[in-house]
């Protein structure tokens, strides 16, 4: 009765931070924003062939005393304007359930690699996954979902009156250190359980470039975007390697190395993790430009941008230039955006190939028909 409790409790507690309008967060991409049909059908149908809901994140950490308790005092911030409240608003998705979807990209990886033959007890199998392998998956999840949290703490220094009280902005500051924190531990915890040191030593890894991707010199002390003057694409992919795209790579990997699995089958998960998350933050950057997106955040480091401005000089796109404004000049001048277009689908393509490697199975046509979605702009256009 008491797990129940808790669970409709923090369920209350998010669907009443979405119904809020926030302050605009730093550049946060949840990866899984995505409305169009094609995408929620493809998670929708690889859901079922893995046996496992999206929301990742352990029972046993969501339905702690501990997180109960972050919860009650996330909830005070309710009516304050501090970005952790965006951040938990962002779990939800039609109030339903969160699209996270990294870790379910695990468990489809995981089974399309299936059992190495002698390796392992093949009954301990659920619906084609070890029981390591999933808590693999939510141990992906808890991680990306502590660095959201953690992206809400906001610097005082730099406070205006705009951003509401001191005392709400450093309330929320320690809520977002605390739960981030208990998140990442809890993820340790569970890391260590593996007992796998090359496991432990990739999400490591992962865990050190997502710090890495708020030190680069596309982000200010604040955390919030820059566009340098010698801004090149090269230094797009490196942020999102660094942002997303380690942790989706090395997770890939470390869910086969669990099962035993060859190191030429290991390194194409590895590839297959990173085109995606490629191709999946590539596909956020275009939405504002293609389906008119107004809410956005960080628009200054999308791809569309950062090519834009790498062809005609730093002086075309101005920081003070309205959301509007830089989409405007994007789409009238230039190529920028087919030849967004034209990068995703080769990230796609890159994706697709290593897929090659592993035996037709659904768990591969699943991993193929997202990468489709994600590469598939046509059903996003007005």
């Amino acid at each position: 009765m008491k797990v129940r409790q808790v669970f409709k409790q923090l369920s209350r507690n998010l669907r009443q931070f979405k119904k809020l309008d926030y302050v605009q967060a730093r550049n946060i991409s949840f990866f899984d924003q995505s409305k169009s049909s094609d995408w929620k059908q493809a998670v929708s149908e690889a859901e079922k062939i893995v046996g496992y809901p999206t929301s990742f994140m352990s029972l046993r950490c969501l339905l702690s005393d501990e997180l109960a308790n972050v919860a009650i005092q996330i909830r005070k911030l309710v009516g304050t304007k501090h970005p952790l409240l965006k951040t938990a608003r962002g779990f939800l998705d039609n109030g339903k359930h969160s699209l996270q979807t990294r870790g379910l990209i695990v468990l489809l990886m995981a089974k399309a690699a299936g059992a190495v033959e002698g390796s392992f007890d093949q009954h301990e199998m659920v619906s084609g996954i070890y029981p390591n392998q999933r808590q693999l998956a939510e141990i992906t999840e808890m991680i990306h979902t502590a660095k959201l949290v953690h992206q809400g703490v906001i610097n005082l220094d730099s406070l205006q009156e705009t951003n509401g009280s001191y005392k709400d902005m450093e309330f929320g500051n320690k809520i977002a250190v605390l739960s981030g924190d208990f998140l990442l531990t809890s993820a340790s915890t569970g890391l260590a359980e593996l007992n796998n040191t090359l496991v432990v030593e990739m999400i490591s890894q992962a865990i050190g470039d997502m710090m890495s991707a708020e030190f680069t010199h596309l982000r200010d002390r604040n955390g919030n975007v820059l566009l340098p003057d010698t801004v090149k694409f090269s230094d797009w992919e490196h942020q999102v390697y660094l942002q997303s795209g380690s942790l989706l790579s090395k997770s890939c990997e470390a869910a086969l190395e669990l099962a035993g699995h060859e190191d030429n089958l290991k390194q194409a998960a590895s590839e297959f993790g990173k085109n995606v998350a490629f191709a999946r933050q590539m596909h956020e950057d275009l939405l504002p430009f293609i389906n008119k997106v107004t809410d956005v955040n960080g628009i200054l480091s999308s791809a569309p941008v950062i090519v834009h401005t790498e062809q005609y000089g730093q002086g075309s796109i101005s920081p003070d230039f309205s959301t509007n404004q830089i989409i405007s000049t994007v789409m009238q001048t230039g190529t920028a955006i087919d030849w967004c277009q034209q990068k995703c689908a080769e990230y796609g393509h890159n994706a697709l190939h290593s897929l090659q490697s592993f035996q037709p199975s659904d768990a591969k046509n699943a991993l193929t028909k997202i990468i489709h979605a994600t590469t598939n702009f046509k059903s996003l256009k007005s």
